[in-house]
């Protein structure tokens, strides 16, 4: 008998003990809670793999973009890479082109087919340039809205769920001191499953928030790198379309 109460009981053990000495305010909570950590998980795990994609795809289109001799070059070939937020600023910039001279009646397939040689017609004004670099800025303003995508449900959980296991720590504690009032009983016997059941709301709730804070401090960095390198790009495609097209 001394021996089998020297044996640990498992930390899982005591969780499903709290779990069942909690009130059913604090098992919801609970349940809502592991719900959360759930979705919150499945929400990482995709914009992870997103954001990797996109980072390999953008490596791919940027050095394609950079040995091509003409900067409308990819676009005029159809290569696309539609897994990098890069290609829909530069497919945004190249249309705002295409628009810019074919309101000059031009056709921008001639500029590939030899059809125009250098001449005032194949001039882009400085307006046009500009019309240019505004059209690239606001779809690089666009993919961060899709890249941020989601990302509010890893805040609120960041946020929430703390004091959501708060509430239920404080809850379940009333209940266990409330019931020891009712029943007349001031030992720590009859208090104590009561807490322990109250307390185990807080725990879960900081096991959600916790991996929570990480992985969204994680994917802002991603997000932010992503965001930074697309307004790079929409300078440097904007450069060279203005380099090419007015000199």
């Amino acid at each position: 008998m001394m021996m089998e109460s020297l044996i640990p009981v498992p930390p899982v053990a005591d969780v499903f003990f709290a779990f069942r000495e909690s009130t059913l305010p604090g098992q919801v909570i609970v349940a809502v809670l592991f719900l959360s950590s759930i979705g919150v998980w499945t929400v990482m795990i995709s914009k992870f793999l997103e954001l990797g994609r996109a980072r390999l795809a953008s490596e791919r289109f940027l050095k394609e973009f950079r040995s091509e001799a003409h900067p409308l070059g990819l676009y005029m070939k159809r290569r696309r890479y539609p897994e990098s937020p890069l290609q829909y600023v530069y497919e945004a910039g190249c249309k705002a082109v295409g628009t810019e001279l074919r309101a000059q009646g031009v056709n921008p397939d001639d500029l590939f087919m030899g059809g125009l040689e250098v001449s005032e017609k194949r001039h882009l004004t400085p307006r046009q340039c500009e019309g240019v670099r505004a059209a690239a800025e606001r779809t690089v303003a666009d993919r961060v809205l899709v890249l941020e995508n989601n990302m509010g449900t890893v805040a609120t959980a960041v946020s929430a769920c703390p004091f959501l296991g708060l509430l239920g720590t404080v809850w379940g504690v009333m209940d266990a001191f409330g019931g020891m009032a009712t029943a007349g009983s001031a030992s720590l016997s009859a208090v104590a499953p009561g807490v322990a059941g109250a307390l185990l709301t807080t725990v879960v709730g900081l096991l959600v928030a916790l991996p929570s804070a990480v992985g969204y401090n994680m994917l802002t960095t991603r997000i932010r790198r992503l965001s930074v390198q697309m307004d790079n790009f929409a300078q440097e495609f904007t450069g060279s379309v203005q380099r090419t097209l007015t000199s």
